[in-house]
């Protein structure tokens, strides 16, 4: 079997009494893009911190490229690349100088020029850093990380705060760098994100991966394509055994006064539904139904949304 990018086992940190990260394990292979996905909290960032020889873990074993990082650390900068959660850069530089001053901390890359081209900012490269847009800006530090030609990239919440366009040019520039043959372990709150880049996911909560699989294992693991979601009027409710009879319905659960049935035909279940809710007199509140996510998957592991923590 061909060495993994990453490989770390029975990972543990602990801030005082908090436990961050809990026995993880994990496995990263070539060329793949992995995703962490998490709410806040969830013992992302501590993972991806130690990962990338920024903390020591305190208990567990981490290899990246076949190498440690208390024996190789040199050697392990020069091969990856990095964008951090939150990536201060010189608010007085232009965006050429700021790209400049990442390339000369490595022995070998890319030209500055190939890259903002890359990330669509050689027209701003005269520009400061100060008069950039969020959207510019997350691309500039994606862009830092990228011109060392790394074999490896890290990257922490890519798209957080992002407006939609520049999410989506952000999950562009992954992809061609997966397309090189790179591999990439990136962390997320966003489902769409994970589904949209990732071939793999761990969910992760609590400092523990409570899931593992690709974006369609993980969906397919609710048993169901569809989730219907509604709630009744005013102090309305039904036994949760009256939704389980319905045709077509997998689960049932109840998030806070709204409904959640994962439903394997949502064209049945729905006229069905509002029949049974009609026959005992009781009116719908709302009702909306969508394809199944990794939201989905999440809130059925520990009862909550991922946007929540």
């Amino acid at each position: 079997m061909p060495e993994p990018a990453i490989l770390c086992h029975q990972l543990r940190k602990r801030y005082g009494h908090v436990t961050a990260v809990d026995g993880l394990d994990l496995r990263v292979e070539r060329g793949e893009c992995f995703g962490m996905l998490g709410p806040n909290g969830a013992g992302k960032t501590t993972t991806i911190e130690i990962l990338q020889g920024l903390l020591d873990p305190d208990e567990g074993s981490v290899e990246v490229l076949g190498r440690c990082w208390a024996r190789d650390e040199r050697d392990l900068r020069q091969r990856m690349g990095s964008q951090l959660q939150e990536t201060k850069l010189p608010e007085r530089l232009t965006v050429e100088e700021v790209v400049r001053l990442f390339r000369s901390f490595y022995r070998r890359g890319r030209s500055v020029e190939a890259v903002l081209a890359e990330v669509a900012l050689l027209e701003k490269r005269r520009a400061w850093v100060s008069k950039l847009s969020g959207g510019q800006r997350q691309r500039l530090a994606v862009a830092c990380a990228l011109v060392s030609e790394p074999e490896l990239l890290f990257l922490d919440e890519p798209t957080t705060g992002l407006d939609p366009q520049s999410r989506r040019q952000v999950w562009e520039i992954v992809s061609a760098f997966r397309r090189k043959g790179g591999t990439v372990l990136l962390t997320t709150h966003y489902m769409e994100e994970a589904q949209q880049l990732c071939d793999r996911v761990a969910v992760i909560d609590h400092g523990r991966v409570i899931a593992l699989g690709s974006p369609r294992e993980l969906i397919a693991s609710l048993g169901a394509e569809h989730v219907v979601e509604f709630s009744l009027e005013a102090s309305a409710t039904m036994p949760e055994t009256a939704y389980t009879m319905l045709p077509g319905v997998e689960a049932v659960s109840d998030d806070d006064g709204k409904v959640r049935l994962t439903v394997s035909q949502v064209h049945l279940v729905v006229p069905a539904l509002i029949r049974m809710l009609a026959e005992h007199r009781v009116e719908l509140h709302e009702l909306t139904t969508h394809h199944a996510t990794l939201e989905d998957v999440f809130l059925t592991l520990t009862g909550r949304h991922l946007r929540n923590g």
